[in-house]
């Protein structure tokens, strides 16, 4: 049988909203790659759209006056040859990402170029966690792999300039709180003296670890390592620098960028979340511009480097959408540390002067700042790859829509980790690359389906949540129960000096089976992987009050928070 793909509007620039004034095509028409399909008009000129791929027209989807912009659907195209299944593969929307598991038909290979083979069975562009991930799936598969990156080093943003380098400065912040924090316990040490060089020297070498063991990995699966800027030349080529990359299957893994606020000073002293893990020196002021989980991040890094920190937030909280009692904890000790936290406020102006950036808020103040961190979030990289230009679908915000096995609109084109939406993290990227990478080799049964991605946010305290919140509960009118453990009660949080967290459940009222946790405290995002797991395997609050935890532990604060929903908490007394 053959294969049917929907043919869109690519990027057409900054026109939308475009009147058709032309179809070439109609149903039944056979057309080879190149033919024009349609003719669009703007107000400066007319333009053809292309077919992507050769085949036989099976329905047009305009008419001559529809409107589209870029995206829309023009028609719909049965492929030459013995192209890729569609097979299990609709459009992505929510309703089908919550539909129960569906196994889908193995994809065959992609049309082959005439005069020989592809160059990969599998390219993936983008080696990030999720790259990768899905690579040397691919290749412990036996599929011929090739992996681009654009860095000089395997490992994206997360490995080169994201979770890794922040995290092993944000454990040296930690080590300097807890030293600040014995002092009320009987032990004194001096003022921490800070040799910076030697501090990022460090964080490098464990980037350099990490990013050299993955060379290691790659070289030994065999998987062809490009390095350059990858940008689709055509529905089966990738084009990295003056190489031209031709392939069955890809699996884009290209990740976001840093977004950043108009009519800001080109100024080095504006700096975004990469800037900031490799500092020349520590500023005396601050100011972070976004108060989620990346600027806080960072904020925690720099007050422990002696930064006067002041943390602006455009919400009525920090980390908007977390739910606000695990949020307090946090808040309440760096609004003890921070110089200053402005919520529901935004940044007005920031000028470049020569003794500092003078930075005016919507709230009237005004103050000059050494340096000025923007972390108000990451803008998928969809547009800045040309995947139009392989007949990828890509929404106006980069975004690139893909069903359950994280197949695009182009059958044989894969889309993977921060470029397909949902929650921007490493680790939902590595599963969804592990899937696209087994549906390639027909792997039955291969889909993302999780039931909860848990989110944390390597702050002092943590804050760690997975599934159901109280703020999306009470949003989407879902009813729930809550069982909340305070640390004060926890002996180990106690014998830390960190009485500050809580432990939180959500329960499903009569079956009381487990929805979503939220944990703020000490290591919290160690402490969550164990509610994903009993929300994944059904569990209820009598199977997490029955599973014995050690003590004194952080974790037995869950199965003290089950034992109160369950109602045979003792080592609390909850008035009923």
């Amino acid at each position: 049988m053959s294969d049917e793909v929907e043919i869109r509007v690519p990027d057409i620039g900054d026109f939308t909203d475009v009147p058709v004034i032309e179809i070439h095509v109609g149903a039944g028409d056979e057309v080879s790659v190149e033919d024009p399909l349609v003719t669009l008009e703007s107000d400066k000129a007319t333009m053809d759209v292309p077919a992507p791929f050769g085949g036989v027209v099976r329905q047009l989807r305009v008419s001559i006056g529809d409107r589209v912009s870029e995206g829309s659907v023009l028609l719909t195209l049965e492929l030459d040859g013995a192209g890729p299944s569609a097979a299990g593969a609709p459009p992505y929307d929510e309703a089908a990402a919550a539909a129960p598991a569906q196994a889908a038909a193995p994809p065959a290979a992609a049309p082959s170029p005439e005069g020989g083979e592809h160059d990969a069975q599998v390219l993936v562009l983008g080696s990030g966690p999720g790259g990768y991930t899905a690579a040397f799936r691919a290749a412990d598969l036996g599929l011929r792999t090739v992996l681009v990156e654009r860095y000089e080093s395997l490992g994206g943003v997360c490995l080169n300039v994201g979770c890794i380098p922040s995290k092993a400065l944000l454990h040296a912040a930690r080590v300097v709180a807890e030293a600040e924090e014995m002092a009320s316990k009987g032990i004194t040490f001096g003022k921490p003296r800070f040799d910076l060089a030697a501090l990022l020297a460090w964080k490098q070498t464990v980037v350099d670890k990490l990013t050299g063991g993955l060379t290691g990995l790659a070289r030994q699966r065999k998987v062809e390592v490009v390095h350059g800027v990858g940008r689709f030349v055509g529905p089966n080529t990738l084009a990295v620098g003056d190489r031209t990359i031709t392939f069955d299957s890809c699996i884009i893994a290209a990740g976001s960028q840093a977004a950043m606020l108009p009519d800001l000073p080109d100024d080095e002293r504006v700096i975004d979340s990469t800037g900031a893990l490799s500092p020349a020196d520590v500023p005396k002021r601050l100011l972070v511009i976004g108060g989620g989980i990346i600027g806080l991040e960072m904020a925690t890094v720099y007050d422990a480097l002696g930064s006067r920190v002041t943390v602006v937030e455009l919400m009525s909280q920090l980390i908007p959408g977390c739910d606000s009692d695990l949020v307090r904890p946090l808040q309440q000790r760096i609004s003890e540390r921070y110089e200053a936290i402005h919520l529901e406020t935004s940044v007005a102006s920031v000028k470049a002067q020569k003794g500092g950036l003078k930075v005016e808020l919507s709230d009237g103040s005004s103050s000059v700042y050494d340096r000025v961190l923007v972390a108000v979030g990451r803008v998928p990289n969809g547009h800045a790859i040309d995947a139009t230009a392989a007949g990828v679908a890509v929404d106006e915000r980069g975004f690139i829509p893909v069903d359950r096995q994280m197949r695009t609109n182009v059958p044989w084109i894969y889309a993977i980790g921060d470029i397909v939406g949902g929650p921007m993290l490493a680790h939902k990227a590595s599963h969804e690359g592990k899937v696209a990478a087994e549906v390639i080799a027909g792997e039955a049964g291969a889909e993302f389906d999780p039931r909860a991605i848990p989110s944390v946010a390597y702050t002092d305290p943590e804050v760690a949540w997975m599934g159901l919140t109280e703020t999306a509960a009470r949003s989407d009118g879902v009813a729930y129960e809550k069982a909340v453990f305070p640390w004060a009660a926890s002996g180990r949080a106690l014998s830390l000096g960190r009485a500050d967290g809580i432990t939180k459940l959500l329960f499903e009222p009569g079956s009381r089976r487990l929805l979503g946790a939220g944990i703020v405290g000490v290591g919290a995002g160690e402490l969550i992987a164990e509610t994903v797991h009993a929300l994944e395997m059904g569990a209820d609050a009598e199977d997490l009050a029955l599973t014995i935890h050690p003590h004194p532990t952080l974790s037995e604060t869950i199965g003290f928070a089950a034992e109160v929903a369950h109602g045979s908490i003792t080592d609390l007394l909850v008035r009923r």
